[in-house]
């Protein structure tokens, strides 16, 4: 945890711990950034607030560096931090106030999607593959069969893994796509991609829509 108001720091290290969830808390942004180089982690969760750089910023840095999920507990009601957070790969938003219990369900729904384990990590880390050049994605070895419009936006969203991307993002994204007729929208497009990938927007695995913005790659 990077939070440098020390008493909600105490109290959420104190709950979480009932839950058998060790928290190391750094009042100091620099000196979390220094810990979560050297050290083995599971989530990050993360202020926006402190003293001598923007959380916004860790959160780009962090997310340059590593996939591990990131949580940010903010009291900065901007639903443009919130956006910015979420494109720069933040994998939930808290605002504060809020019950520690809830927290804790955030930290337990995050790291369900991303089963943190380094064997989890090393089976997907080459899941798809990207020829340009060819026009071609791989999907565990084997080869996708994309119409034009439909290998662009996953191109895209494998270019932009981890991050949340904007609808806007994706259409433009896609030189194709605006010459689909109404049937062949974005939304009807990332169903097709789940369909082949062996996903529903039920119970996605990769494609994560995020309401209100667009969708994000799990990898």
């Amino acid at each position: 945890m990077i939070e440098d108001d020390t008493e909600l720091a105490d109290l959420l290290c104190a709950f979480l711990s009932k839950y058998n969830i060790n928290v190391t808390n750094y009042e100091d942004p620099f000196l979390g950034i220094s810990a979560l180089n050297i050290g083995t982690f599971d989530l990050v969760i993360l202020d926006l607030s402190l003293p001598g750089l923007d959380g916004l910023e860790i959160c780009k840095e962090i997310r340059e560096k590593s996939n591990i999920p990131i949580i940010i507990s903010s009291a900065r009601s901007d639903v443009e931090d919130k956006i910015i957070g979420l494109m720069l790969g933040a994998d939930d938003y808290l605002p504060k106030p809020y019950e520690p219990k809830e927290l804790y369900a955030r930290i337990i729904s995050v790291l369900r999607r991303y089963k943190v384990n380094i064997d989890d990590k090393e089976e997907h880390s080459n899941i798809f593959h990207v020829d340009k050049n060819a026009m071609l994605i791989t999907f565990e070895g084997e080869a996708l069969q994309l119409t034009k419009a439909e290998y662009e936006v996953l191109s895209h969203l494998i270019e932009k893994k981890n991050c949340a991307v904007t609808r806007t993002e994706l259409i433009n994204s896609s030189h194709s796509l605006s010459s689909e007729n109404e049937s062949r929208s974005l939304d009807v497009l990332i169903s097709r991609i789940r369909q082949k990938l062996g996903e529903t927007s039920k119970n996605p695995k990769y494609i994560h829509s995020i309401r209100g913005m667009g969708y994000r790659l799990q990898v």
